[in-house]
């Protein structure tokens, strides 16, 4: 058999000068069952629109797109006034914090350490010299008292944290 005519029209597919009727003609001699085997390789080609015509959906595509569109339903949420003007108040403290931190950022840069005294307007609190001087040292005792207890207390733990230690190394 001459498929002389056929391989023409291929030609003249594959340049885009078929016509409708031309390409008709090409589908309705691929759709046939008897196909040369070197013609084959283009059979998938022109024998596709005519597969796919055939295609359906099946019964249950409506049912499985309706459970996939359909939202599920959300019940609603009672919302308080504080909930609501919770991200407010968060915001307003984050404000509160940054202006806190750069009023101390600004005095502690920004002021000057000296002490400022007003030597005309000062008045002494004791007019002895003398019970002043007492008082003070009664308070400085009491501290370096206070020290030196801890101090020793620290010693004496510390001296039983080595024994401790030393009566497990001897053990």
């Amino acid at each position: 058999m001459d498929y002389k005519y056929i391989e023409q029209l291929l030609e003249r597919y594959w340049q885009c000068d078929t016509s409708i009727e031309e390409e008709k003609a090409l589908r309705a001699f691929f759709s046939k069952e008897v196909v040369p085997d070197y013609l084959l390789q283009y059979k998938n080609l022109f024998v596709y629109q005519q597969v796919q015509k055939e295609l359906k959906l099946g019964d249950d595509f409506d049912a499985k797109i309706l459970a996939i569109v359909e939202a599920p339903v959300v019940k609603a949420k009672r919302l308080t006034m504080v909930s609501r003007f919770m991200p407010m108040l968060r915001a307003a403290a984050v404000v509160a914090i940054i202006l806190t931190l750069g009023s101390v950022v600004q005095r502690s840069f920004f002021t000057d350490d000296e002490l400022d005294y007003d030597y005309d307007t000062y008045t002494d609190t004791y007019d002895d010299p003398e019970v002043a001087y007492k008082q003070i040292s009664s308070a400085l005792m009491m501290v370096s008292e206070g020290i030196n207890k801890s101090q020793s207390k620290l010693s004496a733990d510390s001296l039983t944290h080595v024994d401790d230690s030393a009566h497990i190394i001897i053990e």
